[in-house]
């Protein structure tokens, strides 16, 4: 990974922003900006990777102390990106956004679209297709291991949800579903049928673009 001082002025986080706006940068530069500087021992990119990782895990709410176990954070840094992403989750929610078609969830899992692993995440929807949460439910490939039913609909059985979408990023940049996408969706379609939650779309996205299952006939 490149360090801050590798990268020229001009393509630094805090200068990006400035030229391009917030949403431009990805969530290891915001990242990166919130925490300020490094250590001594770790650039400023490194500790932010490894916060955006434990963030991915814990969602919007994350453990003080897990991420004061982090090199690089210490009770000040850790209580600013709380209290950040407690701000920003009181100010801009995805709960109650209104999903009619498969773009429309976009806006709710783009900013996973940069990450280097796949990250497989559940949409819990209510009778109204209104979004009641988004979580990360796995980092990896996708497998029916990893992505097993009991862990996709544990959160969406809690929510009372009445449907979920479920979505991850291939950082290949290739949209077309694999053979392990297509199993999961046929084994997670089937669960939901039992549980009486239903599989609206499965979607692959990238930076670029994002290919459906419910657009292509597959659910």
């Amino acid at each position: 990974m490149k360090k801050i001082s590798d990268i020229p002025e001009s393509d630094r986080p805090r200068e990006r922003l400035q030229q391009k706006g917030a949403e431009a940068l990805s969530d290891l530069e915001l990242m990166a900006i919130l925490l300020g500087k490094g250590t001594v021992r770790h650039d400023v990119l490194y500790i932010a990777k490894r916060v955006v990782k434990t963030l991915d895990v814990d969602g919007s709410r994350p453990d003080l102390k897990e991420l004061q176990a982090i090199e690089g954070v210490g009770p000040a840094k850790a209580t600013l990106i709380a209290a950040a992403l407690e701000f920003a989750r009181r100010r801009i929610r995805p709960e109650g956004l209104r999903i009619s078609s498969p773009p429309a969830v976009l806006p709710v899992i783009r900013h996973y679209a940069d990450r280097k692993q796949e990250h497989f995440l559940c949409i819990s929807l209510n009778g109204a297709n209104e979004v009641i949460a988004s979580r990360v439910v796995s980092v990896g490939l996708v497998n029916r291991t990893q992505v097993h039913p009991r862990e996709v609909f544990a959160d969406p059985i809690t929510d009372r949800a009445t449907a979920i979408i479920v979505a991850h990023n291939h950082p290949s940049g290739c949209l077309k579903p694999s053979k392990e996408d297509m199993q999961v969706t046929r084994q997670l379609k089937s669960a939901g049928e039992i549980l009486g939650i239903c599989l609206l779309d499965h979607i692959i996205f990238t930076g670029k673009g994002y290919y459906s299952f419910s657009e292509d006939g597959k659910i």
